[in-house]
């Protein structure tokens, strides 16, 4: 967290094939040692095969996954008096989507599938239908905000 003033957000300009700059987060958020054109292949390939699996348009699929996945609290560490207590806190829309979109990337590297593409396609489509691993990540979030919820007076 910034001490003088605060972090400005950039600008993400969309993607050449849906101009959508959500595509383009999600392509960030994947990438790994700046290899943008593998990102984009495994990404572009994983839509393709949600294409031909529900034969219904891929962005809507992918928009869903990621609106699914978007957590609404979580918990803060807040440390009073020589304890430290997890304050849940309302997410951003912006930290919102940052947190799916890594949730979604991290259980599709973990899935049992063959290639990349099988993994992400898989996963984005458990979490337009409510279930998979990042479903349950979200859900653990909310549980453990809803635990603590006697610490939000915290709040900051």
């Amino acid at each position: 967290m910034p001490r003088r003033r605060v972090a400005e957000e950039r600008e993400v300009l969309p993607d050449p094939i849906y101009n959508n700059s959500l595509v383009t987060r999600f392509i960030n958020g994947m990438m790994w040692s700046g290899k943008r054109s593998i990102s984009e292949r495994i990404l572009y390939g994983a839509l393709n095969h949600i294409q031909e699996k529900t034969q219904d348009d891929p962005l809507k699929v992918f928009k869903k996954a990621v609106e699914n996945v978007r957590p609404k609290v979580e918990v803060r560490s807040r440390r009073v008096g020589g304890a430290t207590y997890q304050v849940p806190v309302e997410v951003s829309s912006r930290r919102g989507t940052s947190l799916s979109i890594r949730w979604l990337v991290d259980y599709s590297r973990r899935r049992g599938e063959k290639t990349m593409q099988d993994k992400l396609a898989a996963e984005l489509l458990d979490a337009s239908a409510g279930k998979g691993n990042s479903i349950k990540k979200r859900e653990d979030t909310h549980k453990m905000a809803d635990a603590n919820k006697a610490f939000a007076h915290y709040r900051w």
